[in-house]
C-alpha cells in the first residue's frame, strides 16, 4: 500500500469506567463508525421508498437502501428543475426532504444535484424571457438552499458548464441565460446566491469535461472572485475504463488549482463497452445492456484500482459511484448491485476496502494511568469493553 498518512490521524485518549474511574489494565476495542473520506453514491432509490406508485416498488427500494447504507456514507438526491418542479410553483419538496430525513436518520451525509443545468431543465420557463429565466433561476437556488438547510449542505450548483452556452441538441433556458450572461457571469450568479443563501455549504462546479476548456474555466471564474468548495469531475466511463495514465493526468491537472477535488459521478460498466464512435453517451439507445460474469469481474477490477488511486491522492475528498443499481441511465450494467438487489463482485470489492482496509478497528490495553494512544483513518470512532465502556472519540 502505498502512502495513506494524509489519510490518518493519532490521538492518545484516557478511558474511564462507567462511574468515573480510571480503567488501567483494561481491554477495549477502538472501532472506528465513521470515515471522514466521503465514500458516496446515487441515492435515487431513497426517493422511491416515499414515491414508488405501489408497495412493491417501495418495498424494494428500501430493500435496496438498506444495503446501500451498509457500504456508503455519502448519497446524492436529484434536483433535476425539470422533474422536481414539473409544474411551476409545485416542487416535489415533500419528496426529496423525506428521503434527505432518511439518509440523515441513518447517519449518511446529503448532496443535492443539480441546482442550475442546461440539461433536464423545467420547460415552462421557456414561456419567459431571458431576464425572468435569471431570476426565476436565482429564486429557484433560494428557495431550495433554504428549505433543505441543515440537512442537505453540499450542493452541484451549476452543471457540465463547458458545453452550456454551445449545447445545441434542443433549445433550452439555461443556455440561452447562459450565453446572456456568459459563462463567468453566469456561475458567478449562482455561487453568489447560493452562498448567500448558506454561507457554510459545500457548493461544487461539477462538469464531465476533463479537458484543457474546464481548467481554462475554472481559471477565470477563480480570476473573477469566485472559489468553489469543491472541483466536481464526473467519470461516465461507459466506453473503457480511463486506466492509470488518464486518472493521474487529471489529478494532477485539477489539482494545481488548489481545491478539494470530488469525483462526483463515477461509472464502470459490468457488460459490453459502449462504442468509442458515439460522442454524446446519451446517443447509445439500447432496450437491453446485460451485464456478464466476466465483465462483473473486470468492473470489480478497475473499480479497486480507480478507488485506490484517488483515495491516495491527497487532493481527492469524495468519490461517488454514480448507479447503484444496473439497468437506470442508458439500461447500463453500471450498478454495485444488479437489478434484483443481488451483489456483484464490485460491491464486494468496495466493501473490502471501504470498510475493510480503509478502516481502523483494534483491540488495545490501557496502561496505568488509563490512556491508550493509537493512529486511525479519519473519522469517528467508538471505545467500548466487556465492562460497560462506552466513549466516543473523533480523529481529524
Amino acid at each position: 500500500m502505498n502512502d495513506l498518512s494524509h489519510r490518518k490521524a493519532g490521538t492518545r485518549v484516557q478511558i474511564k469506567k462507567p462511574d468515573g474511574s480510571i480503567a488501567a489494565g483494561v481491554q477495549v476495542r477502538v472501532k472506528q463508525t465513521s470515515s471522514e473520506f466521503l465514500f458516496g453514491c446515487g441515492a435515487f432509490d431513497s426517493v422511491g421508498m416515499f414515491a414508488a406508485p405501489d408497495e412493491a416498488i417501495r418495498t424494494k427500494c428500501r430493500e435496496r437502501m438498506e444495503k446501500w447504507a451498509k457500504l456508503f456514507n455519502f448519497g446524492t438526491l436529484p434536483f433535476y428543475w425539470g422533474n422536481y418542479e414539473r409544474v411551476e410553483g409545485q416542487p416535489s419538496e415533500d419528496l426529496l426532504m423525506q428521503a434527505a430525513e432518511w439518509l440523515i436518520a441513518n447517519g449518511k451525509k446529503v448532496k443535492g444535484h443539480p441546482l442550475c443545468w442546461h440539461t433536464a431543465c423545467a420547460d415552462w420557463l421557456m414561456e419567459y424571457d431571458n431576464e425572468t429565466i435569471l431570476k426565476k433561476q436565482l429564486q429557484r437556488i433560494d428557495r431550495d438552499v433554504t428549505a433543505f438547510k441543515g440537512k442537505i449542505d453540499m450542493w452541484d450548483v451549476i452543471n457540465e458548464v463547458v458545453i452550456m452556452p454551445v449545447f445545441d441538441k434542443y433549445d433550452n433556458a439555461i443556455t440561452r441565460i447562459c450565453n446572456m450572461k456568459g459563462q463567468v457571469g453566469l456561475v458567478k450568479a449562482v455561487f453568489d446566491e447560493a452562498r448567500q443563501m448558506n454561507p457554510d455549504a459545500t457548493l461544487l462546479i461539477n462538469d464531465f469535461n476533463t479537458s484543457k476548456a474546464y481548467e481554462e474555466l475554472l481559471d477565470r471564474i477563480l480570476d473573477a472572485g469566485v472559489v468553489p468548495s469543491a472541483i466536481g469531475i464526473q467519470s461516465h466511463q461507459h466506453q473503457g475504463y480511463w486506466g492509470k495514465d488518464k486518472l493521474y493526468d487529471v489529478l494532477e491537472r485539477f489539482g494545481r488549482f488548489g481545491l478539494p477535488i470530488h469525483f462526483t459521478e463515477n461509472t464502470l460498466i459490468s457488460g459490453d463497452i459502449m462504442p468509442a464512435y458515439i460522442e454524446d453517451l446519451n446517443d447509445w439507445q439500447v432496450e437491453t445492456w446485460p451485464s456478464t460474469p466476466e465483465g462483473e469481474e473486470r468492473q470489480a477490477r478497475e473499480i479497486a484500482e480507480m478507488y485506490t488511486i484517488l483515495f491516495e491522492d491527497k487532493n481527492v475528498q469524495a468519490i461517488t459511484t454514480w448507479d447503484y443499481t444496473d439497468d437506470c441511465w442508458l439500461h447500463a450494467p453500471s450498478g454495485v448491485v444488479r437489478a434484483d438487489n443481488s451483489t456483484k463482485p464490485s460491491y464486494e470489492k468496495l466493501m473490502s476496502l471501504i470498510h475493510g482496509e480503509w478502516e481502523t478497528d483494534i483491540t488495545l490495553i490501557t496502561d496505568s494511568e488509563g490512556y491508550i494512544e493509537f493512529e486511525g483513518f479519519k473519522g469517528d470512532y467508538s471505545i467500548t469493553s466487556d465492562s460497560g465502556i462506552n466513549m466516543k472519540v473523533s480523529l481529524k
